[in-house]
């Protein structure tokens, strides 16, 4: 095996990035949930303070009023804006984590596929250094043989 040496070592090598890539995914993961759910608050405070307005306002309002409204429901709607912006890059960090993540896996499988390949080629070229030494095993005792009965006829 310590011809496989460096190759077993790639493959804990590439083993490892992946694990970390893993790792990388499962994080980016927890925050692009934690940005969806931002959003999803910012939105529904939004529809709420707007239906709740909307009820309000049906029993009378000032112009005052309306116009605090409105710069509030503008600066909610530009947080929304934010947090969607925040989510669409949350999306791209974790697009490029899996894709990383299928890189990682990739390079494992092709690392351990050469080593299966490998360690098959040196496997059967032993099969045949052990054929061929059987049959030149063989051929040697058949040799002898030939020769004890060349001796033994000989001597008769």
């Amino acid at each position: 095996m310590t011809q496989f040496n460096s190759l077993l070592l790639a493959i804990d090598l590439a083993a490892t990035k992946r694990e970390q890539a893993l790792a990388e995914l499962q994080k980016q993961l927890q925050a692009h949930a934690f940005a969806q759910g931002q959003l999803d608050q910012l939105q529904q405070y939004a529809n709420e303070t707007e239906l709740r307005w909307t009820q309000g306002a049906q029993k009378g309002t000032t112009p005052e009023l309306l116009h605090h409204h409105y710069q509030f429901m503008a600066r909610l709607q530009q947080a929304v804006s934010l947090q969607q912006g925040a989510l669409l890059a949350s999306s791209g960090r974790l697009e490029n984590a899996r894709q990383k993540v299928i890189a990682e896996e990739f390079r494992l499988a092709s690392l351990k596929q050469l080593l299966s390949r490998r360690q098959s080629e040196l496997a059967k070229l032993r099969q045949r250094q052990d054929q061929k030494q059987m049959d030149e095993f063989a051929t040697m005792q058949t040799m002898r043989q030939l020769r004890q009965k060349l001796e033994n006829s000989h001597e008769c």
